[in-house]
């Protein structure tokens, strides 16, 4: 067999992300859980409920994830715990979240701590959410209570998760709470969180000097379906515009760019110490005169590719690399801060691991200044409005038993993070039928 070795920078970070209502069990405050209570909003019916019990029992994650030889993990704290009712906080809560950073630093483990992952308080919701003039002033209140708290144990900070998703899905999709189908709502609430970010970056760098912040921002691509077709290109451009563009060049440009509107946005240029990819799949994009709902654009997966489990999309890491490639663009240090597929009997997420970790190391080969790489997720959790349907887990959890079952990909991304490395004897171990594509003859 030819022997390479792909190695990884010393010092990488080889992590694992999760979400403070995805994990944490019991989160009744916040608007999701009111949501799920909702008949037919939930795929199956599926409720979060105990989650993986992670705000009582943490050390059973933090435990796994240090034995793996993992040395980074991203987790959420959860601002309708912290923040009960408007201006009221809730101290216990913020002991517990440093009692679970302490124990990852004892662990060896660094927190990425984000600030919001897609939850809000019910009493924030039932003032208007994110469209109400007050939200950012709301925002920095409570992000001030958690940089001052956690401060001790962590100064890698993450404002926001997905801005775009949470926008999209809850205003435009509808399939994330408050369930609107509306676009002069959904790039109100984008612009509105990205000020909230702009405000937040610079309150975090007045309270803590050595602070690092960013967000973690979800690049989808939209290629077109015939790429020498002029339409197919043009509503492509448009979803890339709509979905990715708005926030990239708000934050670091300064520019706030169609559909999200036109003009200068000049308090929010350069706010980003380092910026976060998540990275999942792409969309192949063709003109639709029939689809003026969607920008005339019929979004499809290439029938060539391989599909993910429950409709989720393709198998598609080349996108790892072109995702880095552009994103490199800003010079800034960049984290995947997530990256998997739904797989729930683990027969393709082994060998999309190694795809998309051999994407990033040629990334890296690019000097593409990637710092670590933290994989979605540790265990199976409630997966948003697809419940307990899609199965993103390293190990596999039965939310009734709490039962833990690692999946044999935890064992390849444990050998991986313990050697800094992807060798020939993992591959041939886990995929084999990758060597020939990966190792040259």
């Amino acid at each position: 067999m030819p022997e390479a070795t792909f190695h990884f920078p010393p010092n990488f970070r080889w992590g694992v992300a999760t979400s403070s209502h995805q994990i944490e069990g019991n989160n009744t405050n916040n608007q999701w859980w009111a949501w799920e209570q909702q008949p037919g909003r939930i795929k199956e019916g599926h409720q979060s409920g105990l989650a993986c019990d992670v705000w009582q029992h943490p050390e059973i994650e933090f435990d796994r994830a240090a034995a793996m030889g993992l040395n980074a993990m991203r987790l959420s704290v959860e601002w309708s715990r912290i923040e009960v009712a408007p201006g009221r906080i809730d101290t216990a809560a913020l002991d517990r979240y440093r009692e679970m950073l302490k124990a990852l630093r004892e662990r060896g483990i660094e927190p990425l701590v984000t600030l919001h992952h897609f939850s809000d308080p019910l009493w924030l919701t039932e003032q208007g959410g994110w469209l109400n003039v007050n939200v950012i002033r709301y925002f920095i209140r409570y992000v001030e209570q958690v940089v001052r708290a956690l401060g001790e144990y962590t100064n890698l900070w993450c404002t926001l998760n997905e801005p775009n998703v949470y926008s999209y899905m809850g205003y435009m999709a509808g399939l994330f709470p408050p369930g609107k189908q509306d676009m002069r709502m959904t790039f109100a609430v984008l612009r509105t969180m990205l000020q909230a970010h702009a405000a937040a970056y610079r309150r975090i760098h007045r309270l803590q000097e050595n602070a690092r912040v960013g967000l973690a921002h979800n690049l989808r691509f939209f290629d077109p379906l015939r790429p020498h077709n002029l339409l197919d290109r043009l509503v492509a451009w448009v979803r890339d515009m709509g979905f990715n563009q708005t926030t990239l060049q708000a934050v670091w440009n300064g520019w706030w760019v169609p559909p999200a509107g036109f003009g200068p946005a000049l308090t929010l240029r350069r706010t980003l110490d380092w910026l976060g990819l998540n990275y999942y799949t792409r969309d192949l994009v063709k003109f639709d005169p029939a689809a003026k709902a969607d920008f005339f654009a019929q979004t499809m997966h290439d029938p060539q590719a391989e599909p993910l489990d429950g409709g989720y999309g393709e198998l598609y890491p080349q996108g790892m690399y072109r995702a880095l490639k552009q994103l490199a663009r800003l010079g800034i240090p960049i984290y995947v801060t997530e990256n998997g597929i739904p797989d729930a009997d683990d027969d393709q997420r082994p060998r999309a691991l190694l795809l998309h970790l051999h994407q990033l190391w040629r990334a890296l080969q690019d000097n593409v200044p990637v710092q670590g790489y933290y994989h979605w997720t540790l265990t199976d959790n409630f997966e948003w409005a697809e419940g307990w349907t899609l199965r993103f887990g390293l190990i596999e959890l039965d939310p009734q038993t709490q039962r833990r079952t690692p999946r044999p990909s935890a064992d390849l991304y444990a050998a991986i993070a313990q050697s800094n490395a992807i060798t020939p004897e993992l591959l041939d171990a886990y995929a084999p039928e990758l060597c020939k594509v990966l190792l040259p003859s």
